[in-house]
C-alpha cells in the first residue's frame, strides 16, 4: 500500500497523552517485579534499577523524537523517509508486540483475580473485546485518563506503606551473582512494557499544537514532553521503590522459574497483590489490603481494550481486527505462562524502538543537539544489543518475530499486487475542466502549491477547505465528480455549467469564499476514486481534502470504500485529510 498522511483533529492534551503512555509503562509493575525476583532472587533490585535507568533513557530520547515528528514519530512514520523496508520491518515488529501485549494483559488480570485456568478466562475476554471492537468502538483518551488516576493512587498508596519496610529490605539485599553474561541475560529477560512510548510517539499527530504553531509548522513539545516526563518519573521511582520493598518479604524462594512465598505459592505473576496483603493488610487489616490490589487490577485491565481501540482508530479492516483477536487468544491458550509471553513480547518492542532510535540518531538532516544525538545513539546500541540477545537466547521469540514479519510482508505484497492490477484495469482519466472563479487565469494553475477538495455539497467540509486555504495561503481547487457507470462521448464533454448540482455548489462556494475565490474542477467518470487521485496528481496538489461518510452517507462519491481507495492510490507526497 502507498502510504498517505492522514491528518486527524488535534484534541489530545497532556493528561490524555500521559494516560496513553501510563497504560503500558505504569502498569508494568504488576509483572516485571515478580519476573525480576524469579531471575535474580534477593539481588533482583539491581536488575530492576538498571531497567529503570533504561526506561529513563528511552523516555528522554522519545521526548526528542516527539519534538522532531509532530505529525507522528512512531517507528513507521519516522523511519519511512530513510528506508521504506526498514520502516515496514519496524512496524511489523511493533505489531507483534501489540498482539502479545493483549495476551499478557488479559492473562495477568485473571491471574491477579486468582481464578482457575486463567488462560481460558483471558482468551474469552479477548474474544469479547474483539467482537465489541468490530462494531467500531471509539478510543477516548479522557476515559484512559480517568482510569489511570486510580491506578496511580493505588501505586502511591502501596509505595507509602512500603517505606517502613525499606530498612529490612536493605538487610536482605544481595549483590548480583552469576557473572556479567548471566546478569545480562537476566536483565534482558525483564526489559518489558516499553511499547507505550511508541504509542505516544504515534499520537503526536493528534496532540494539541503549541501556542503560536500551525498545521503548516506544527509543534507539540508542550504536550508530549510533560506527558512523557510525568509518567517516566512515576514509573522509574515507584518501580524501583516497590522492587526494593519486595526484598523485605522474608521466605521468598524461586522454584522452576516461579516464586513461592510463605503460605502462598506461585506469586511471581501477582507479586504486588501479595505485597498489598502483607504491607497494607498488615497495617490496616486484610480486607483493605485485598481492596487495594483489586483496584489496581481493575485499573490495569484497560490495556487490552486500549490496544484494540488503537487498531480500530487507525482504520484496520474487519479481517485485520479478526486476526488481532485470534492471535492473542491462541497465544494465551498455548503459552499459558507469563514468562513465556514476556519473551515473545520483548523482541517486538525492543526491535521497534531500536530501529526508531538508530534511524533518527544517524539522520544528519535532522536538527538535533549534539548531546541528544550522542545519547540517542548510545541508547540505540544498548537496545540493539538487547534485541540481539533476545534473538539468540530465546528461540521462541525469534520464531514468533520472524513469523509475524513474514506474514506481514506476504500480505503487503498481495496488497501491492492487487493495487497494480487495479491500476492496470482503471480506465483513462476523463478530460479535466478547470474554470476560474475570479479574474485569475486557470492556465497557471501549476505555479503555486495548491489544495484540492472533492465535494458533493456545501457544508463543513467546504468550510474547512476554504478556511485551510486562507490560513495557509494556498490556492484551492474544488472538484466535483459526476460518477456514472456507463458513459458516452457526450458525457466526457459535459461542462459543469450543464450540471445543475455542480453549478449550485460552485456558486455557493464562490459567494462564501469572498475575495479569495477557488478554481472549479469538474469531471464525469466511471471511477470517482481514480479520478480524484488523477486530478490531484495532475494539479500537483500538496493536500487532498475529502469529507468523511456521515450517518446517511454521502451520495456516490464518498459512499462505501471510496476514501479507502483514494488512500490506497494517492502518492505519498500528497497529504490526505479526511474531515469528519
Amino acid at each position: 500500500m502507498i502510504a498517505t498522511n492522514v491528518k486527524r483533529p488535534r484534541n489530545v492534551n497532556v493528561p490524555r497523552a500521559a494516560a496513553i503512555l501510563y497504560g503500558d509503562w505504569g502498569t508494568s509493575k504488576a509483572y516485571v517485579i515478580g519476573l525480576a525476583f524469579a531471575v535474580a532472587g534477593y539481588a533482583s533490585f539491581w536488575l530492576i534499577a538498571a531497567m529503570c535507568v533504561l526506561t529513563a533513557l528511552v523516555g528522554i530520547n522519545y521526548m526528542v523524537i516527539c519534538h522532531l515528528y509532530p505529525d507522528g514519530g512512531g517507528v513507521y512514520a519516522s523511519v519511512r523517509h530513510r528506508s521504506e523496508i526498514l520502516s515496514i520491518v519496524g512496524a511489523f515488529l511493533l505489531i507483534a508486540d501489540y498482539l502479545v501485549t493483549a495476551a499478557i494483559s488479559a492473562l495477568s488480570a485473571f491471574q491477579y483475580l486468582g481464578v482457575p485456568h486463567p488462560e481460558k478466562f483471558a482468551a474469552a475476554a479477548i474474544l469479547v473485546i474483539g467482537l465489541l471492537n468490530l462494531l467500531g468502538p471509539k478510543h477516548t483518551g479522557g476515559l484512559a485518563f480517568l482510569i489511570s488516576v486510580p491506578t496511580a493512587i493505588v501505586v502511591i498508596t502501596l509505595g507509602l506503606f512500603s517505606l517502613p519496610h525499606l530498612g529490612e529490605a536493605m538487610g536482605h539485599l544481595q549483590p548480583l551473582h552469576g557473572g556479567f553474561w548471566g546478569n545480562w541475560a537476566g536483565f534482558v529477560g525483564i526489559v518489558l512494557a516499553l511499547s507505550g512510548v511508541e504509542a505516544i510517539a504515534n499520537a503526536t499527530g493528534v496532540m494539541r499544537l503549541d501556542p503560536g504553531s500551525t498545521d503548516a509548522q506544527p509543534s507539540v513539545r508542550k504536550t508530549s514532553t510533560p506527558a512523557i516526563l510525568w509518567v517516566m518519573i512515576e514509573v522509574c521511582l515507584f518501580t524501583a521503590l516497590l522492587g526494593l520493598a519486595m526484598h523485605s518479604l522474608g521466605g521468598l524462594q524461586t522454584a522452576n522459574g516461579d516464586v513461592n512465598a510463605p503460605g502462598a505459592e506461585g506469586v511471581r505473576d501477582y507479586m504486588l497483590r501479595y505485597m498489598g496483603k502483607t504491607f497494607v493488610g498488615g497495617a490496616l487489616g486484610p480486607a483493605l489490603g485485598h481492596a487495594i490490589t483489586i483496584q489496581f487490577l481493575m485499573a490495569r485491565d484497560r490495556e487490552l481494550p486500549k490496544i484494540f481501540q488503537r487498531l480500530n482508530k487507525w482504520g484496520v479492516p474487519n479481517a485485520g481486527m479478526l486476526l488481532a483477536t485470534l492471535v492473542p487468544m491462541a497465544l494465551v491458550i498455548l503459552v499459558k505462562d507469563m514468562a513465556g509471553l514476556a519473551d515473545l513480547y520483548a523482541v517486538g518492542v525492543v526491535g521497534a524502538i531500536a530501529t526508531n532510535l538508530g534511524a533518527t540518531a544517524t539522520d544528519w538532516k535532522l536538527s538535533i543537539k549534539k548531546w541528544e544525538r550522542t545519547l540517542m545513539f548510545c541508547t540505540f546500541i544498548v537496545m540493539a544489543a538487547i534485541e540481539l540477545s533476545l534473538l539468540i537466547d530465546k528461540p521462541n521469540a525469534r520464531y514468533f518475530a520472524v513469523t509475524i514479519l513474514a506474514v506481514g510482508l506476504i500480505l503487503r505484497g498481495l496488497v501491492q499486487e492487487r493495487r497494480i492490477k487495479k491500476e492496470a484495469r482503471m480506465p483513462a482519466p476523463p478530460p479535466l475542466q478547470i474554470s476560474a472563479a475570479g479574474p485569475e487565469a486557470a492556465s497557471d494553475f501549476t505555479t503555486a502549491e495548491s489544495i484540492l477538495c472533492a465535494i458533493r455539497g456545501t457544508g463543513r467540509t467546504l468550510d474547512f477547505a476554504l478556511r485551510d486555504a486562507r490560513e495557509t495561503g494556498r490556492r484551492l481547487y474544488l472538484l466535483f465528480v459526476r460518477e456514472q457507470r456507463f458513459m458516452t462521448e457526450q458525457d466526457t464533454k459535459r461542462k459543469w455549467q450543464e450540471d445543475p448540482e455542480a453549478a449550485e455548489i460552485f456558486a455557493a462556494a464562490k459567494e462564501q469564499a469572498g475575495d479569495r475565490p477557488p478554481l472549479y474542477c469538474y469531471a464525469v467518470s466511471e471511477s470517482a476514486a481514480g479520478t480524484i487521485v488523477d486530478i490531484a496528481a495532475t494539479l500537483g496538489a500538496s493536500r487532498l481534502i475529502l469529507g468523511a461518510p456521515r450517518r446517511h452517507g454521502l451520495v456516490n462519491i464518498l459512499r462505501g470504500n471510496v476514501v479507502r481507495e483514494v488512500s490506497d492510490l494517492l502518492p505519498e507526497e500528497i497529504d490526505l485529510i479526511v474531515y469528519a
